[in-house]
């Protein structure tokens, strides 16, 4: 009798991104002064406090987006999101999705940023990792390389925005 294998009952895994457009310490800011600052980053429509205290846990935030992926019409996918720990010296973010339509049942992401690994110790390294329960209907792969493009976009936004300011 062949043995069956089960999917696994929590999804886990890390992407990163580089950039030498800055350090931890200025990279910092723009992820977590204004955690409901997402839409500045990632393309989305909206993210904007809900509840809670400005960078302490507990905060929620709503987070929303056009759909126009589907051949019907377009439709707007949304979560609301807490953050759980934030953590200025280490650099470290956690927050989870507590509601959504997207189709997460269970979604916990921790943002931590690094010293790059440049030739002369500048640039930053952020990794985004997270635990989720499987999401019907996309495969962990195709989630995995939606994360690695976000992260990248994210870096990318964010070394652009370090490089124009004085």
């Amino acid at each position: 009798m062949e043995e069956q294998l089960l999917p696994p009952s929590k999804w886990e895994g890390e992407v990163s991104a580089e950039t030498t457009a800055g350090k931890p310490h200025e990279i910092w800011p723009l992820l977590a002064d204004d955690f409901c600052s997402l839409h500045k980053w990632l393309p989305m429509d909206t993210c904007h406090y809900v509840e809670g205290v400005e960078g302490q846990p507990g905060l929620i935030r709503y987070c929303a987006t056009t759909d126009t992926t589907s051949s019907s019409e377009p439709s707007i996918k949304w979560a609301h999101e807490r953050l759980k720990l934030i953590d200025p010296t280490e650099h470290i973010l956690t927050y989870e999705i507590l509601d959504n339509n997207i189709g997460f049942k269970s979604y916990v992401a921790t943002i931590k940023l690094l010293p790059g690994g440049g030739d002369d110790g500048g640039g930053c390294k952020m990794v985004w990792s997270f635990e989720a329960d499987p999401i019907e209907g996309w495969p962990l792969e195709e989630f995995v390389k939606y994360l690695e493009f976000s992260l990248q976009q994210m870096v990318n936004k964010m070394a652009g925005y370090l490089q124009k300011s004085p």
